[in-house]
């Protein structure tokens, strides 16, 4: 039985799937109607009934308020239906997350690096991982591309559950604020919760900060948590951490040697081919040199000691298992070699961009070029943002197209040039041309910064994905770069 609620003489139905899309049905699934903003799923009850449905479950209101039977198949009315999906998804596969370590990271910018450094690690220990999030989903090593940050509670639950029938000991997961506030994850026992930071993002979803910090903090009071290993130098930190309940250990990791928290960087050494670190810990200090460029990925690293010290590692486990750590895709990924070093990062939100030029600064021996553009149909009121970051940062700027989605490329341009205070910038929409002209514009001294899509092999506009890889475009640029 699915649901308590589920009509006597229809409980033990067989239901060989579950999906929340109506023209995903086949016969023997249930269908999920939720009432959504652009759609309400009900209207399609008859029609999947037709197409071999053998159960519903629909949104209880005024306009299904008991439970009914259709052609033999019950309507099974749910209140709050959106926040229950993921429990009835749990039920349907068995709980597959309590079987298996459920690690869940939140935060404005890393939860990409820490998921898949996490899995990394626990992978060579020994320890079968898997990841959830953006750039793909499934067993460390072996992912497939993923569409959102965190997927619906339906195929969260599915894949989860293919997951532990591959062997899977650990999940290292993304929680994005939407995901959560959403109720995606719910059914989901997670064990250990990673806050990495928060800073100005999806505020066209969330209104405020105060409502984005709100959001991330549901994971910080999940059921059944047994850590929380959370930043100390981000502020809002204090916040989550008295939403923790008595009963859940409180790791918190610090950049600063100087800091009370349980895990800090005594020591940092950048360079452009990683960094070397000198950690602290309650079990010891050990050093460490990892391929991630940026201090900020510092926190990253301290964030995933943390994690793995959580998870009951020795101390000598994680060092071992974090020198052989490997660059995550799209994050802060470098191409060096006898022509200018060029950068290839995800960072889309102010905070990101200022913390990647930053980082960059203390590598570079020329010029610093930044091409940048930002998303349509996402919070705008960053645009002028990025725009004054990227000037005051770097020396050479170049404002191109993100994925512009449903917005015109030019308008989004000019909404970031708003923020430039009239110096001097390139702009060319055409990201192709933009990536080529800082990388042919720059000498073997400079570094260039490709900023936005990171990992993303595709450009979005006006709904239709095109095949466009900024990695790929990098690559062709420097093949063709001629030394001044």
């Amino acid at each position: 039985m699915l649901w308590p609620d589920t009509p006597a003489n229809h409980a033990e139905t067989a239901i060989s799937a579950l999906t929340l899309d109506s023209r995903m049905v086949r016969h023997g699934m249930a269908f999920i109607a939720l009432k959504g903003h652009a759609h309400d799923a009900r209207d399609f009850i008859a029609e999947v009934i037709k197409a071999g449905a053998v159960a519903v479950f629909a949104e209880r209101d005024e306009k299904w308020p008991l439970q009914q039977v259709i052609g033999g198949v019950p309507v099974i009315v749910v209140e709050g239906l959106e926040q229950q999906v993921g429990l009835i998804a749990a039920r349907f596969h068995d709980q597959p997350s309590q079987l298996m370590s459920v690690l869940a990271v939140t935060g404005t910018n890393g939860k990409t690096s820490v998921s898949n450094l996490l899995a990394g690690a626990f992978m060579r220990v020994g320890k079968k991982a898997a990841v959830l999030g953006t750039i793909g989903n499934g067993i460390y090593g072996a992912l497939e591309s993923s569409s959102h940050t965190t997927l619906d509670a339906v195929s969260l639950q599915a894949l989860l559950a293919g997951f532990r029938r591959d062997g899977a000991q650990v999940v290292a997961m993304e929680a994005s604020s939407h995901g959560l506030v959403q109720g995606r994850l719910n059914g989901t026992c997670i064990d250990i919760a990673i806050f990495t930071n928060l800073t100005r993002d999806h505020l066209d979803y969330h209104g405020d900060m105060d409502s984005y910090a709100a959001a991330k903090g549901v994971l910080f009071r999940w059921p059944g948590l047994k850590v929380a290993v959370l930043n100390a130098d981000d502020p809002i930190t204090s916040q989550y951490e008295q939403a923790l309940s008595a009963d859940v250990r409180c790791i918190r990791y610090s950049q600063s040697a100087d800091s009370n928290a349980d895990i800090r960087a005594l020591s940092v050494i950048p360079s452009l081919k990683g960094l070397i670190l000198q950690v602290a810990a309650p079990e010891g200090e050990f050093s460490l040199e990892v391929p991630l460029l940026g201090r900020f990925n510092v926190s990253n690293i301290l964030a995933v000691v943390g994690g793995l010290l959580a998870s009951g590692l020795p101390l000598a486990d994680v060092a071992e298992a974090l020198r052989a750590a490997m660059p995550v895709p799209g994050r802060m990924e470098s191409l060096v070699g006898e022509h200018p070093t060029v950068v290839v990062d995800y960072a889309h939100t102010p905070d990101a961009l200022e913390k990647a030029l930053s980082s960059l600064r203390e590598h570079t021996k020329g010029k610093l070029i930044c091409v940048f553009g930002c998303g349509g149909d996402r919070d705008a009121g960053k645009r002028p943002l990025m725009g004054a970051i990227a000037v005051r940062l770097a020396d050479g700027v170049v404002i191109t197209s993100d994925n512009p989605r449903s917005e015109n490329s030019d308008a989004i341009i000019a909404e970031i040039k708003a923020g430039v205070g009239g110096k001097p910038v390139v702009v060319e929409a055409d990201r192709h041309k933009a990536i080529q002209h800082a990388i042919h514009a720059a000498s073997v001294d400079d570094i260039v910064l490709v900023a936005g899509k990171g990992h993303e092999d595709y450009q979005e506009i006006a709904g239709i994905r095109h095949p466009f890889s900024d990695l790929q475009e990098v690559r062709a640029a420097l093949a063709s770069w001629r030394s001044v």
